[in-house]
């Protein structure tokens, strides 16, 4: 066999390759000797087709079956002949299949040329402070309040600001088009009410009843809505106020199993500890990755960031399911969205591709056991059994992505704790 290797650039590479006619010969006869077994033809007997009129009936066939056999192999034997290794399935090209002639086609292959992740100690990280605000818990115990917060009806007094107003409302667009809305619950001063509308509530009494336009400006948000006046006729039915229950300590025994206000206030601040420590990690992690991926010179595989590309579009995909949003009709622009996530999806492979060699050159390695343990952890994540994990993993060849990206982790850890880190400056 003969090959030719064409470097297109650092990462794509072309083989030609010739197959010697004998072996393209000898493939060809053992084909049509499967067929002729099976060949129906008119006045010839089962099995008993000659071999040339197989040929002739059944070439396309017969040639797609010996390319199928072939070609593969033959990429096989080149790349490890010249020292390859592809990132994706090579592509073939120009295939020329004759009895009696050497076949030859080209294979364009995308790989990753020798990388050297450096010294690692030469990194420099800042650690983002990972202190609790002094009024953090404050803040945090009173959202638990709004949270806790019961609407109530309220009686001898008119509608004020921060209430919530029962209306039944006749609404007169511009057209002319009126219609009917009863019981509806308007919070007076939430941002989505039309402009001007909470006004011509307050001072209104249950049973109360008022006529008011109210005009929504040029940059009105809602578009067919922009630069129309729109009457409104509203009863008041009831008035309602959100009422925050008192900051003590069956407060706090209510928000969960605490003993007093104190208690939930240090659970507060170890939860508030425990986000803004994990914060910290997570931004080191990202200028360690930043910094690797720096580290790669050569314009990376389209492949490569294509298939990450492809995974963010799916994650993002999965989580608007989870939140029981049809992406199909979510109005997203999916060619737009994939071009954003481009040079994020860049940088995860550069620095995927670092921690690779880093664990290559550390002789990194991920343990059966410790694929177990995290299997056990995805199981009790998910409310399923390591067995299930693990054989849906095995189904869609997840077991080899997890391993792999165990001992990514293994280099971040490794990485990071070659680096020099320095503590951030008090402001």
């Amino acid at each position: 066999m003969k090959t030719e290797l064409q470097d297109v650039s650092e990462t794509q590479k072309t083989i030609a390759i010739e197959i010697p006619s004998d072996i393209v010969d000898r493939e060809i006869d053992r084909v049509t000797r499967g067929y002729s077994k099976q060949a129906r033809v008119p006045g010839f007997r089962p099995g008993k087709v000659p071999s040339t009129i197989v040929k002739q009936r059944f070439r396309d066939q017969i040639h797609h079956d010996v390319m199928h056999d072939l070609i593969p192999r033959a990429v096989e034997e080149a790349l490890q002949e010249r020292g390859i290794e592809p990132v994706n399935t090579p592509d073939i090209r120009d295939v020329v299949l004759r009895e009696g002639a050497p076949m030859t086609f080209t294979a364009a292959v995308e790989t990753i040329p020798p990388l050297d992740p450096g010294d690692l100690s030469e990194i420099s990280l800042r650690q983002h402070s990972s202190a609790v605000a002094a009024d953090a818990v404050d803040k945090a115990v009173e959202r638990l309040r709004d949270r806790a917060a019961k609407v109530e009806a309220v009686e001898g007094r008119p509608v004020a600001s921060g209430d919530t107003a029962v209306l039944t409302i006749d609404r007169t667009d511009p057209d002319g088009t009126s219609t009917r809305h009863d019981d509806v619950s308007v919070e007076i001063g939430a941002p989505g009410n039309p402009p001007g509308f909470d006004e011509n509530l307050l001072g209104l009494n249950p049973g109360d009843e008022k006529t008011f336009l109210v005009h929504f400006p040029e940059d009105y948000p809602v578009k067919d809505m922009a630069n129309t006046d729109v009457t409104y006729h509203v009863q008041v039915n009831q008035v309602r106020r959100r009422v925050r229950p008192d900051l003590d300590d069956e407060f706090a025994k209510d928000v969960g199993e605490f003993e007093s206000l104190s208690a939930l206030r240090e659970r507060v601040h170890a939860d508030l500890l425990a986000d803004a420590q994990e914060h910290a990690r997570q931004h080191l992690r990202n200028d360690l990755l930043k910094q690797l991926a720096q580290r790669v010179t050569f314009e990376l595989p389209a492949s490569l960031v294509d298939r990450e590309i492809d995974r963010r579009v799916e994650e993002f995909v999965r989580r608007l399911m989870d939140q029981s949003v049809d992406p199909r009709t979510a109005g997203i622009d999916w060619a737009q969205f994939r071009e954003a996530q481009r040079e994020a999806a860049r940088q995860s492979v550069a620095s995927a591709l670092v921690l690779d060699e880093v664990a290559k050159r550390e002789r990194l390695t991920v343990q059966p056991e410790e694929v177990d343990k995290e299997i056990e952890r995805f199981a009790e994540q998910s409310g399923r059994t390591p067995a299930a994990v693990r054989a849906q993993l095995d189904k869609e060849g997840g077991l080899v992505r997890l391993s792999s990206g165990m001992r990514r982790e293994k280099a971040v850890d490794l990485a990071m704790a070659r680096a020099k880190i320095a503590a951030e400056q008090p402001a």
